[in-house]
């Protein structure tokens, strides 16, 4: 019997990673928080939904999955609180949570799970998923993404960057993706890791090797004040996982 996934958040990450899970023969249902993008969705034989939680009291039979994963950014607690409601009476027994290393403050140190985390709304969701009985879920602490049209070389625009001599924490969206289907694969549910590739160049090499890239002019930079920068570190992740990033140096990949 063929397993169903359900991919609350069908964006720039959760449609392609859609799109690789039916090429492995796995059914997915896809939500989106507009009428033309159901189209969209369609067209690559996703199961499409409307769902924005900010919004949406019931969730149908979209919950009716073997694996729920929730890659959106709501900003509100409550429509948290009621999707929660609505995935303790369904079968979902297995989620990955999409989070963010934003969690972590700029300490002037390296970050492993187990640091603390700032007061704010996704620490706080987090652990609402984490410390429900009903239900296990792995949650993903992705650093900054990139890939496809999201390059880091078109960032800042024309402004100037902000501590050059700052480190960088990014993942390419193929690893993001990658980390995803492993973690599936291996059934790995109840914990938390960073995503993160072990690669912290300056703020200064990175976006000066970005916009190279791109064949853009170099950019500009804030001059140095007080430093204030944070590292996370991936190493649970590359153990617990055997992992190796497809993207391991910042200072290396192309426009993929």
């Amino acid at each position: 019997m063929k397993k169903t996934y359900s991919i609350l958040g069908c964006g720039w990450l959760g449609l392609p990673l859609a799109k690789h899970f039916i090429e492995e023969g796995i059914i997915v249902k896809g939500s989106t928080t507009t009428e033309e993008k159901l189209q969209i969705l369609k067209e690559h034989n996703i199961l499409p939904y409307i769902i924005d939680i900010e919004e949406t009291n019931t969730y149908r039979d979209f919950l009716d999955c073997d694996v729920l994963l929730i890659m959106i950014t709501s900003k509100q607690l409550e429509a948290y609180e009621n999707l929660i409601r609505n995935i303790e009476k369904s079968p979902v027994k297995k989620i990955i949570f999409i989070s963010s290393t934003s969690v972590y403050p700029r300490g002037n140190k390296t970050y492993t799970e187990e640091d603390e985390t700032i007061e704010a709304l996704l620490p706080h969701v987090e652990v609402l998923f984490r410390e429900n009985q009903n239900f296990s879920t792995t949650i993903l602490r992705f650093a900054g993404l990139f890939g496809d049209k999201r390059q880091p070389g078109n960032w800042f625009a024309d402004k100037k960057i902000p501590q050059p001599n700052g480190f960088v924490n990014m993942i390419h969206r193929e690893d993001c993706m990658a980390i995803i289907s492993k973690i599936i694969e291996e059934n790995i549910f109840g914990d938390i890791f960073n995503a993160c590739v072990n690669h912290h160049p300056t703020r200064k090499e990175f976006y000066r090797y970005a916009r190279k890239v791109l064949g853009k002019p170099k950019p500009t930079f804030e001059d140095p004040n007080e430093l204030k920068f944070k590292k996370i570190s991936p190493a649970k992740l590359i153990q617990r996982l055997n992992y190796t990033f497809i993207y391991d140096d910042l200072l290396g990949f192309t426009e993929s």
